[in-house]
């Protein structure tokens, strides 16, 4: 039956089959982008889904312990919420981002249609669950703006209907009428799109769902462990625990789309905005590139879509709302010419990756052609992350920015996974975002990597940097005492400066700065900074140091609300 330990046991053994399967997945990737990461999109959703089931039986077992409740789970609801919330949450890539509205679809059919009894048991399951497939596939469909057959959404569609026609019965015995059809259907994929038969190959994002599909039924019937999948037809024969390993007919398993292809740059981002706002954004990212797949609902959304132009995708996303969580990854099979800045290597090239604070600073690596990962406060990206984002950008030389002094350790060991992976990496111990900045401007693609390397480096390190901050409480700092609202300077990691206002703080601390000399002053804005403010400074800096220029950036939302650079 669909309970809560079903849900949960599916999500673990999905993560099995896809951990298992991932490369194989990853090999027939070559729609809607050759970039071959389907199957590695796949299983980092589905981890993002299985660590919020189980948080959420942790904190289950917290509330009961000593209870009396022993043996006791949480609500189906529950637990379904979280598996869709977290699939939200860590969707990577097009493929994720529809299996995410996808469950997400299904979670809220359940959730709605068992409100009463919060087990999902009982006679009617197995039309329940048809049902809840039905809707997962028809709103994954509607998530992406230009549907295409012989891909996912064929598959997800025909195991709904395959589900709808078994004639009801357990739930184990819809899902697994839903895997046979979604495996048929797979099967037929090969020859839907041109690409897919020029390469002889299945839709890797279909024979993922097809895994996704299959465990489904492995948890309902009871099963520990995936059962084997065998695959007929031009995909080849696999098995190994749906393992399916595709055969090239005299093809390359990474066989590109077609001279010509689409935009250059993959932007994906979450987005905290009201459903009008997001209608309204849809066509404008639409007109923009392609692949667009918006999900979500109830005030957050998963936003992914393919450009030329990643600065403009990310403003389009500040102006409906707030974007987080941004990244953006060079697309192997683009066309597009690299931004102004040259940091964007692609495919035997050389790259850049930058860790941003916000999605104003995203847009500006962005435009200097650096791949992105943004990150909120409070929620650093772990060293696999940083590593995949260096994968991704399809580079044999990657430069990595961390732009924070605490991510140095991290940033090391992601250097560390993408080298073990046969990338030429780099770290350029960046402790702030100003210091990236520099970086990037003087990065030249066209010299030797070492050369380059250490070019970065002489700038990052040749620019001291600074912040405002907002003092919460009374505390003792190097420079005196501040209470709750003190603004404070900080420089180099230190209060140096603690004052009544911003932009009084701010030209101390610039003064500071500029008394042991400097030819550029960069300034980062946050957003809720009154209008002016730029200038004020800028004009401050001019009156006291005629030979020093001054850059002023709009920086969205960021940790601080003042970012200060001197070269």
């Amino acid at each position: 039956m669909l309970d809560a330990s079903s849900v949960r046991a599916w999500c673990a053994l999905a993560l099995e089959a896809l951990g298992r399967g991932r490369e194989e997945i990853d090999a027939v990737n070559v729609f809607p982008v050759a970039d071959g990461d389907t199957g590695t999109n796949l299983y980092l959703t589905v981890e993002s889904a299985a660590q919020a089931v189980d948080a959420v039986y942790g904190a289950f077992a917290a509330e009961t312990a000593g209870s009396g409740g022993g043996g006791v789970e949480p609500a189906v609801a529950d637990v379904l919420r979280a598996m869709a919330h977290g699939a939200l949450i860590g969707a990577r890539g097009n493929s994720g981002t529809i299996l995410a509205e996808l469950l997400r679809g299904l979670t809220g059919a359940v959730v709605a249609a068992d409100a009463g009894s919060g087990t999902g048991s009982g006679p009617g399951s197995g039309a329940l669950l048809a049902g809840a497939l039905r809707r997962g596939a028809d709103a994954a469909r509607a998530a992406v703006e230009h549907p295409v057959e012989g891909t996912m959404l064929t598959v997800a569609d025909a195991a709904a209907a395959a589900a709808e026609g078994s004639g009801a019965g357990d739930a184990a015995r819809v899902a697994r009428a839903a895997y046979d059809g979604a495996r048929e259907a797979l099967a037929a994929t090969t020859g839907q799109l041109d690409v897919l038969r020029r390469a002889g190959v299945v839709d890797a994002g279909g024979l993922g769902l097809v895994a996704v599909l299959g465990t489904l039924a492995d948890a309902l019937s009871g099963a520990a462990r995936p059962t084997e999948l065998e695959l007929e037809g031009p995909a080849g024969r696999g098995a190994g625990s749906r393992r399916t390993t595709a055969r090239h007919e005299g093809g390359d398993a990474a066989c590109p789309v077609p001279a010509g292809g689409g935009p250059g740059y993959e932007v994906i981002y979450l987005l905290e905005a009201a459903d009008d706002a997001v209608a309204r954004l849809r066509p404008r990212l639409d007109a923009l590139g392609d692949s667009l797949v918006v999900v979500g609902g109830d005030g957050l959304w998963r936003v992914h879509v393919h450009v030329d132009d990643a600065g403009a995708a990310v403003e389009a996303g500040v102006e409906a709302g707030r974007p987080y969580r941004i990244r953006i990854t060079h697309l192997p099979a683009g066309t597009a010419a690299p931004p102004r800045g040259g940091a964007g290597g692609g495919p035997g090239g050389r790259a850049v990756v930058a860790v941003v604070p916000g999605e104003g600073l995203a847009a500006l690596c962005a435009e200097a052609g650096a791949g992105v990962v943004t990150v909120r406060e409070g929620e650093p990206p772990a060293s696999g992350e940083l590593a995949e984002a260096m994968r991704r950008t399809g580079a044999r030389e990657v430069v990595l920015l961390p732009n924070d002094a605490e991510l140095r350790h991290t940033a090391a060991v992601a250097v560390e996974e993408a080298r073990a992976s046969g990338v030429r990496a780099a770290l350029i111990p960046t402790r702030a975002a100003v210091q990236g900045l520099a970086a990037l401007a003087v990065h030249d693609p066209g010299r030797r990597f070492d050369e380059d390397v250490v070019a970065m480096t002489a700038a990052a390190g040749a620019t001291r940097h600074a912040e405002l901050a907002v003092a919460e409480q009374e505390a003792w700092t190097t420079a005196g005492i501040c209470r709750p609202g003190d603004v404070l300077g900080v420089m180099e990691g230190d209060v140096a400066v603690v004052g009544a206002d911003l932009a009084g703080t701010a030209e101390a601390v610039l003064d500071r700065m500029l008394a042991g000399g400097g030819e550029l002053v960069t300034l980062v804005l946050g957003p809720d900074l009154p209008r002016g403010f730029g200038a004020r400074l800028e004009a401050h800096v001019r009156s006291g140091h005629l030979a020093v220029d001054t850059v002023v950036y709009e920086g969205g939302s960021q940790s601080a609300p003042l970012l200060i650079g001197v070269e």
